[in-house]
Order: C-alpha cells, then sequence, then structure tokens
C-alpha cells in the first residue's frame, strides 16, 4: 500500500490548524416580515370582521395568505340600523378594539381595512344617508388604514366565494416535496352557493368558449381566469323548507 507524501500530510495538518484557529460568525437570516389586513364581510343578517396575515413570499404576483382569526359583530347586520343610523358606528367599536389588540401596534397605520357589502345595503343607503356617514366615520377614526367601503354586486360576491374555495383545495397551486410552490395539476371546482331565495352555481369558462357579459375576469397566480355565475332563483333553502313542511304536512 502507498503511503502519502510526507508534504502533503504536512499540508494538511496546517490547513486544519488554520480552519479551527479562524473565528467563524453566523449570518442571521431575516424572517419574512408578516402583514396584516382587515376585511369587515356586512352580510344581511351580520357584520363580521377578519383578519388575515401573510408575508412577502408570493407565487407569480398573488399572495399566499391565511385566516388567522375573526370577530363577529354583536347585534343584527349593518341594515338592520335603518331606523337609528346613530348606533351603527357603536356596534363596530367592540371588533375594532379586539382588532387592535391582535395586530402589533406598530402595524395598525399600515394595515388596510376593507368593508364589502352585499345588495342589501343599497336601499338603506339610498334611503338613510346618515347610515353610510356614521358608518364610514368610524372606520375612518380608528388607527387602521381604511381603504374604503365597496358594495358587491351578486357576480362580485360569487367569484369571491369561487377564488375562496379553489384557493382552500389548493387548485391554484401545491406545495412539492421540497416546499416550494408549483402550479396544481388538479381542476379547478365549481361552487353551488345556496341562499334563502335562489341558488348560484358558479364556475370558470374554458378556453375557447365566449365569456358571457357579465362574467368576472379574475387574474390569479399568473393566470387569466374568466369566471361566470349562473342564477337558479327557484333552487332556495326557502323552497327546501317549504317543501319539507308541505311534506310533513301530508
Amino acid at each position: 500500500r502507498e503511503l502519502l507524501p510526507p508534504w502533503l500530510v504536512i499540508v494538511a495538518g496546517l490547513t486544519g490548524i488554520v480552519l479551527l484557529c479562524v473565528s467563524t460568525q453566523d449570518v442571521p437570516i431575516t424572517p419574512p416580515r408578516t402583514k396584516y389586513g382587515i376585511v369587515l364581510d356586512a352580510g344581511p343578517s351580520r357584520t363580521i370582521l377578519f383578519i388575515y396575515q401573510w408575508t412577502t413570499t408570493n407565487a407569480n404576483k398573488t399572495g399566499l395568505i391565511r385566516e388567522c382569526s375573526s370577530c363577529p359583530e354583536q347585534g343584527p347586520g349593518i341594515s338592520g340600523y335603518s331606523d337609528s343610523p346613530q348606533k351603527v358606528g357603536k356596534s363596530l367599536e367592540s371588533c375594532l378594539t379586539w382588532a387592535q389588540k391582535e395586530i402589533p401596534a406598530e402595524q395598525h397605520s399600515q394595515t388596510p381595512l376593507y368593508l364589502g357589502a352585499t345588495t342589501n345595503m343599497r336601499q338603506p343607503n339610498l334611503t338613510h344617508p346618515t347610515l353610510s356617514d356614521d358608518l364610514l366615520a368610524a372606520l375612518k377614526s380608528s388607527p387602521f388604514n381604511f381603504q374604503g367601503a365597496q358594495i358587491l354586486s351578486n357576480p362580485e360576491k360569487e367569484a369571491f366565494n369561487w377564488v375562496a374555495v379553489n384557493y382552500v383545495l389548493e387548485n391554484f397551486f401545491k406545495y412539492d416535496w421540497r416546499g416550494q410552490l408549483v402550479p396544481s395539476e388538479k381542476g379547478l371546482a365549481g361552487v353551488l352557493s345556496v341562499g334563502g331565495t335562489s341558488a348560484q352555481l358558479t364556475s370558470k369558462v374554458e378556453e375557447g368558449n365566449q365569456a358571457p357579459k357579465e362574467g368576472v375576469r379574475l387574474q390569479l397566480y399568473g393566470q387569466t381566469h374568466n369566471v361566470y355565475t349562473h342564477h337558479c332563483p327557484c333552487h332556495s333553502t326557502d323552497q327546501l323548507r317549504n317543501r319539507l313542511l308541505s311534506m310533513l304536512i301530508q
């Protein structure tokens, strides 16, 4: 068996000594900064405050968020204060105060605050402008960065439901074995939303088919989606309840 040359052994030994003597320093890795956002969902029966959080990480120019907590407001929905509009601002105080404790104080001014209302708010806004004035005043006086209020049309509301369902199911993207985001091979699911007076079926219009005029165009994770909602007025929880009562009576 051949031996290593003496000079090579000496060089290797000196190199090891030098490496042991040189001081090292760990390079700190700055974790991605966590950001927060607040959405007030003003529905027909009540208002719910949702807090979302995300980091600077994104997938094809679209953020990755998660809901961290929520606070249902006490009392009826915003439209229920038509007879006493001066109380609508106070009805939001408890959840807004709660949100200030959930979100770090140094990020309050940078946290966007949105209010999205369904079509049931149109009539109160027209007949009771004081209701909307007091509501906006309460939101603007909060320490958060109020971005405005919007009355969502039915196609917009159902399009957001479609996005939420497919996001939770990881139909837009998925994590591979390395923990990296890659496009999902799943198909996009349709969503059936059953309300009190009607039902809505929301799905993506396939490529090559003409998108309906009342559809919503979305840009998500580097892809464009044309989402269309089909309104079904005779399929609802009220209809189901009436049929059930008719069967019980018979």
